[in-house]
């Protein structure tokens, strides 16, 4: 049975829910479409938060992301879409979301979204400094 675009997103228990860790995801084939011309818009999709009790699965943020694919949306509600359905079903401590689209019309735009839990603080070991771009080929 062939794998399907979904929005439904599963999570899992975090492992070590005592502890400030940071989950790192890079995603370089998000598409959706624009809404003004139909034409498909790419980007790449950095995912970086701090869980709480819950992590995301995998296999279904894969999925998720897929499901966009034939959906017509800005780059800004699309990137605060995605980022309030992964707090939503994660309930992280602290969540990024930045959404690097690929050149439309000579402008490469850069989303930026982010939540937090009230009353949690970033420690001060905890680093989020920007990673290294992931190279698409390992």
């Amino acid at each position: 049975m062939p794998t399907k675009p979904s929005k439904h997103l599963e999570t899992f228990p975090n492992p070590q829910p005592r502890r400030d860790y940071r989950i790192h995801m890079e995603i370089p084939e998000f598409t959706c479409l624009c809404p003004q011309t139909g034409q498909p818009d790419f980007a790449t999709l950095t995912l970086d938060y701090v869980p709480d009790r819950k992590c995301v699965e995998l296999k279904s943020l894969k999925l998720y992301i897929w499901s966009f694919r034939n959906e017509g949306a800005f780059h800004e509600a699309v990137t605060n879409r995605i980022l309030d359905d992964l707090a939503t079903a994660t309930a992280p401590r602290y969540m990024q979301l930045t959404a690097r689209f690929y050149v439309r019309g000579g402008i490469f735009t850069t989303v930026v979204a982010s939540t937090q839990k009230k009353g949690w603080r970033m420690p001060a070991g905890l680093n989020f400094e920007a990673l290294p771009q992931t190279p698409s080929v390992r």
